[in-house]
């Protein structure tokens, strides 16, 4: 049985042969078609209530909203832990090299605190108190900023991908917490030439190659020890990476030291990696052990091996070169990632500070160290 109100006939009581009875409002939506929207059942609500809710619905409708369809796209969202596994690690998996890296971030934290959320539940306040409860466990800043860069880029991704009833990034605004505990360290001309007696007196007879490869060209570790013989072009000087850690392949110039490099490199009938691990005869899995014990004997224990990409950057630039060329050799996709690297050394900051004392001072004559110090007869000749 039904039963209509007698002030608004779109709102009415339905009772069914079970005896249950529940409550609905009747509306037409935007293209005129007739509604019907469930408000709730008797048992969970008076009659006063229900009469209060379907105001709110008529409401709406006649703001140009539509409470079905709202209702039903809440029905069909998913949650975060839905959207990581049939979506995003699909996504990365595809072309980010460090998507380990990703699972293990979201392992540890993301999921655990957001699996079971719908993605419109994660509020800005939501993000705001993992960062704060990340902070507290004692974590760096940077490890903290990794929690809100990946969320970022999940978020990024969901909006591009229309997921349903996510417009707003809930990231968005948030800084991130300032990082004072970047590490700048590059070579200086006496280290590298330390460094390099220690790893030519290296057990492992490739780490001086892969050092010396890595210095002359800013190239990572692992692009270096997975190199192929194929992906030298020596005709025309290039060495092409095939897969980057931004998923493309990029072409890196080879200078004469690079090719005199190659050329004395050890060569393995039949194996096709440059750098090959004698014994398995294919890449070294890791080679720290080796460089380690070569960068203690010469008093270089904080020395890392990515320092000598960050000290190709840093001998670049204090050469003359240009923050574009720079990233460009890099392989950076973005400037600012190039500005990490592009330290000037104190030496050729305090030759440029020295050259405008030279200037100024040629035009002055004298380099008081305070005006008072200089006659007036002094300044006007």
């Amino acid at each position: 049985m039904e039963y209509f109100d007698t002030v608004d006939r779109s709102f009415s009581y339905e009772v069914r042969t079970s005896g249950e009875g529940s409550y609905y409002q009747r509306y037409r939506d935007q293209r005129g078609r007739l509604r019907q929207i469930r408000i709730g059942r008797e048992c969970d609500l008076s009659l006063a209530e229900a009469r209060k809710l379907a105001r709110e619905i008529r409401r709406k409708v006649a703001l140009g909203e539509d409470p079905l369809a709202e209702k039903r796209e809440l029905r069909s969202g998913i949650t975060f832990a839905q959207f990581i596994i049939e979506q995003y690690l699909p996504f990365i998996k595809s072309y980010k090299r460090s998507w380990q890296t990703d699972v293990s971030i979201l392992n540890n934290w993301l999921t655990p605190r957001f699996g079971d959320r719908y993605l419109d539940e994660i509020s800005r306040q939501d993000i705001v108190r993992l960062m704060a409860d990340r902070s507290a466990t004692g974590a760096a800043p940077g490890s903290v900023n990794r929690l809100l860069i990946m969320m970022r880029y999940i978020f990024n991704l969901i909006i591009r991908w229309e997921v349903t009833g996510i417009t707003v990034n809930p990231t968005r605004n948030i800084p991130l917490l300032p990082e004072g505990n970047r590490k700048e360290r590059y070579l200086k001309p006496d280290e590298a030439r330390k460094l390099h007696q220690a790893v030519c007196k290296s057990a492992n007879k490739v780490l001086a190659y892969i050092v010396q490869m890595l210095v002359l060209t800013g190239a990572r570790k692992r692009e270096v020890l997975d190199a192929r013989w194929e992906d030298f072009d020596f005709d025309n000087r290039r060495w092409r990476i095939p897969t980057t850690k931004a998923g493309k392949p990029r072409h890196v110039p080879l200078s004469d030291g690079a090719i005199s490099v190659l050329n004395s490199a050890p060569r393995i009938n039949g194996c096709p990696w440059v750098f090959a691990n004698p014994d398995t005869q294919k890449p070294f899995v890791s080679i720290f052990a080796a460089w380690d014990t070569a960068r203690r004997r010469v008093g270089l224990a904080d020395v890392r091996i990515h320092d000598l990409r960050h000290s190709f950057a840093s001998l670049l630039i204090n050469s003359g070169r240009s923050l574009y060329e720079i990233q460009r050799l890099l392989g950076h996709t973005q400037i600012k990632t190039t500005q990490r690297y592009a330290h000037l050394a104190p030496e050729t900051l305090l030759d440029a500070s020295n050259a405008a004392t030279r200037a100024i001072g040629s035009l002055m004559g004298v380099m008081p160290n305070q005006v008072s110090d200089v006659p007036l007869s002094q300044v006007q000749s």
